[in-house]
């Protein structure tokens, strides 16, 4: 089952860094543009969801830098051997995931559902392996 698991959220994370590559980034004009559309307040999810992700793709590294993470991290994850660290490396960026689909798009039950699922599959793919690292936090003091 966790070989489902690691190969599902491999699978998910490669094809949004593939995806991060895929799109022309918009241009700051097309952004104040796209965000004048959404002033009023009943709009203000879609206005804040707008300048996040527009933000993050116009620094000019940050959106690259994710895709590259999850490209790897998902390779890492699919292969035997590196499944552990792959899935650690993963947690902050499906957490992240999870987190702006909370707080920003909380009425899309959907999309929350299955972001939740992909930080819960990536939290057991760490817990099935804490007999391994569980010596790493809980060091007993020698008396």
């Amino acid at each position: 089952m966790f070989v489902i698991f690691r190969l599902f959220l491999g699978g998910f994370m490669i094809y949004g860094g593939v995806q991060k590559f895929a799109n022309q980034n918009p241009t700051p004009t097309e952004v104040v543009a796209k965000a004048e559309k959404f002033k009023s307040p009943e709009k203000e999810n879609t206005l804040q969801k707008i300048l996040y992700i527009s933000g993050a793709k116009q620094t000019g590294y940050f959106w690259q830098v994710l895709g590259i993470c999850e490209l790897l991290f998902g390779f890492l994850l699919i292969i035997q051997g590196t499944g552990f660290i792959g899935a650690l490396f993963l947690l902050p960026i499906t957490l992240h995931i999870f987190l702006f689909h909370l707080f920003l798009e909380p009425d899309e039950i959907s999309e929350l559902i299955q972001t939740g699922a992909l930080f819960g599959i990536n939290i057991s793919l760490v817990l099935k392996e804490r007999e391994k690292w569980k010596h790493l936090l809980w060091i007993k003091p020698k008396l």
